[in-house]
């Protein structure tokens, strides 16, 4: 068992950036074996735990743009010290040079790699349901109908893709950087939710009830629903067995269902950890063309209350903006 280390270490999951991580590969990223570039200078986390006791330590996936930029923004104003991570290793340099040109000097680069470069933009391709209102009010109104169906029609493999990074891959990660984070003084966790999770989308009562019910819910069956979907989907038995199927984009509400029961579980599991499923609200990002409701300082406002908690804080919430809401 790891000794309770000063420093509080927690994890922000942002955009599902964490698609196409091995187990192994996630570990490695929080360990020593892998160290954290700032252009010539490299830092192992044991090393940053070691120079900064007492300091806190996030690492935020998909810290290079939008809510993920301004979260990693914020917490180093804070004066934590932030690991940000990226696909794309420019992109990401570029994001940490930003933050250090606003005297932030506190964040480190780490490369997000994909395993499978045939899952970069998976969500994209799949579509973001939050994108959805502002390319149909571009779309003419004789050819809504037939565009709302190509759009909200998922292929089986995108279907399959889009639960192996919104669950799956969360799962594994989150499994990966668990031992370090219970070996913390204080370690939480953030996974980024939409209102496409909820239950109330669900169209059978027993499953929706069985959601819920985290009392009696395990990851295995979690894993078990996972497939029961694919292969209900597969077999077109999707609206028969309940699943979400009004407006579309069933496995991006079911993969989202499932990180919350999941996230729910292992707060269960791990009293001592502040895990929270947020629901930034409709931020305005490059995916939906800087449309949203909210700026991304807004949409960072619940990701970061629920990142510097006190210890004790709430935990296995649903965060819609800054308010707690039912996962129903």
């Amino acid at each position: 068992m790891l000794p309770k280390l000063k420093s509080k270490y927690f994890l922000l999951s942002v955009d599902q950036l964490s698609r196409g991580w091995s187990r192994n590969r996630a570990r490695e990223v929080l360990t020593k074996r892998v160290n954290f570039s700032r252009g010539s200078c490299s830092l192992h986390m044991d090393g940053i735990a070691q120079s900064l006791p007492g300091k806190e330590i996030a690492l935020v996936t998909g810290g290079n743009k939008g809510i993920g930029l301004e979260i990693c923004k914020q917490l180093a104003s804070s004066g934590v010290t932030v690991v940000l991570t990226a696909r794309d290793e420019r992109r990401g340099i570029e994001a940490v040079g930003a933050l250090g040109a606003l005297g932030l000097s506190n964040v480190v680069f780490h490369q997000l790699e994909v395993n499978n470069a045939g899952t970069v933009g998976t969500t994209t391709e799949i579509g973001n349901p939050e994108t959805f209102w502002h390319e149909l009010a571009s779309i003419d109104p004789v050819e809504r109908l037939e565009w709302i169906r190509k759009r909200t029609t998922e292929p089986y493999e995108k279907a399959e893709e889009c639960l192996r990074t919104n669950y799956h891959g969360i799962k594994f990660v989150t499994k990966a950087l668990l031992p370090l984070l219970l070996s913390s003084s204080h370690g939480r966790i953030i996974n980024m939710s939409s209102r496409y999770g909820l239950l109330r989308f669900f169209r059978g009562e027993e499953l929706k009830q069985e959601l819920n019910n985290v009392d009696n819910l395990s990851e295995e069956r979690l894993d078990e629903l996972s497939e029961l979907f694919l292969k209900d989907f597969k077999d077109g038995q999707l609206k028969p067995r309940g699943w979400p199927t009004d407006g579309g984009y069933s496995a991006y509400r079911v993969s989202k269902a499932l990180m919350n029961a999941y996230s729910r579980i292992l707060a269960k599991e791990h009293p001592s950890l502040c895990i929270n499923c947020v629901h930034p609200g409709y931020v305005q990002t490059d995916m939906n063309f800087q449309d949203g409701d909210l700026t991304v300082e807004e949409g960072a406002r619940g990701p970061l209350m629920m990142a510097l908690l006190p210890k004790g804080g709430m935990t296995g919430a649903y965060i819609y903006c800054t308010e707690v809401a039912s996962f129903m």
